[in-house]
């Protein structure tokens, strides 16, 4: 790996960081303001939602700008979205403001590996970023307990000092050759390019597997991580701050699981790790029946294990088939459309089950029977899929 990666590599550990401390402690601001508790997956979807509305143009602007420019723009809305919530804004508004932000972050950060790396460096790289990334999960869910419970004001300050340091080392990134700059500007031809994106991706074998397994991925991995934190409440009688000790625990196993797949799986033989998205949903059902902190953990950990384990090969497969067919910006614009509609979707399920009056351990049985069936399909679909590089 080159120097470039790795400074791309620390821009993503501190916007990620920021990102998942400001989610908590958001949630603790709404509590504080005593908003309904089913406020708690809306703040999610308020954040989702800048990635459905902004899918068909961020694409077209990572691929017609020098990647690291807009990563750099894109950090600076985070911190405007941040210094929002600080002064004042309502938590839902503010948070989308940073979800506008992290929308045209996503195309960029991941759209520039394609053209920074080789192919058969590809998986390693998507591990170093899983494992980044989810490191930043571990340690900002860990901070955003700690902020949520002490000095909420104080806490959104240094979040709002990460953005700015994530920017600065955006700043640093080369500017690399640009290979698909639009041919018009036009809105109706921004959105007719981005459904040709959309539609080119989908027909391939090989982006239809990967397209649906990272929406998957996102889709359940935003509803367990709200899962988790109702589940320690109302099971463990944990607090918030306890509460995100555990979520943390996924994420530790995200970050194992994500550096042995890019250690033993190559882009030939992504598909076979289909079959553990199964066990995943398999051990989500196992929750129902723990009722203590330290087997709690142990299994979400195997459960973040086996979610690493999976999702990062089929990244770096859906990378490589969209650098090839359609660009990797339109690429990542495509996927983050597709997971976004998946995490919207989840979390609307998860958010009427709430408001029901669901006990948390029959949701989490849903939940968990959800993710086998789908997993089953998607295994059984596309196990023999033949990929070549």
């Amino acid at each position: 790996m080159t120097k470039k990666f790795y400074i791309i590599l620390i821009a993503q550990f501190l916007s990620a960081l920021a990102d998942n401390a400001l989610l908590f402690t958001a949630i603790a601001l709404l509590a504080a303001i005593n908003a309904p508790e089913w406020h708690t997956p809306l703040l999610q979807q308020f954040f989702v939602v800048s990635y459905i509305i902004l899918a068909p143009f961020v694409g077209s602007i990572a691929d017609a700008f020098p990647k690291g420019s807009v990563m750099f723009s894109s950090n600076m809305i985070k911190v405007f979205g941040c210094g929002a919530m600080i002064f004042g804004m309502p938590p839902l508004y503010a948070y989308a403001i940073v979800g506008i932000g992290a929308a045209a972050y996503s195309p960029a950060k991941y759209g520039i590996l394609t053209e920074l790396l080789p192919s058969n460096q590809l998986v390693a790289a998507n591990g170093w970023m899983e494992g980044s990334t989810v490191t930043a999960i571990i340690f900002g869910a860990i901070l955003g307990g700690m902020l949520a419970t002490n000095n909420l004001q104080l806490g959104m300050w240094i979040i709002g000092g990460l953005y700015l340091a994530a920017a600065i080392f955006n700043y640093y990134i080369p500017k690399l050759p640009i290979y698909h700059k639009l041919e018009q500007k036009s809105l109706f031809y921004i959105l007719k390019d981005f459904l040709n994106a959309f539609l080119t991706l989908w027909k391939d074998p090989l982006g239809q597997v990967s397209l649906a397994v990272t929406t998957l991925f996102w889709g359940a991995g935003a509803t367990l991580r709200l899962v988790v934190l109702m589940w320690a409440a109302v099971i463990l009688n944990f607090s918030i701050e306890q509460s995100t000790q555990l979520i943390a625990m996924v994420a530790v196993g995200i970050a194992v699981g994500s550096v042995v797949a890019s250690r033993y799986i190559t882009l030939e033989s992504s598909v076979r790790v289909l079959p553990a998205g199964i066990v995943m949903g398999c051990l989500v059902v196992a929750m129902v029946f723990i009722n203590h902190w330290i087997i709690a953990g142990i299994l979400l950990f195997i459960i973040g294990a086996l979610s690493g384990f999976f999702v990062v090969p089929l990244n770096a497969l859906l990378q490589h088939r969209g650098h090839l067919l359609i660009g990797a910006g339109h690429s990542i614009a495509v996927q983050n459309f597709n997971e976004h509609i998946g995490i919207l979707i989840m979390l609307g399920f998860y958010l009427l089950m709430v408001k029901a009056d669901i006990h948390i351990n029959l949701i989490t049985a849903i939940f968990g029977v959800f993710i086998i069936i789908s997993m089953s399909i998607i295994n059984r679909v596309y196990r023999n899929t033949h990929i070549t590089s």
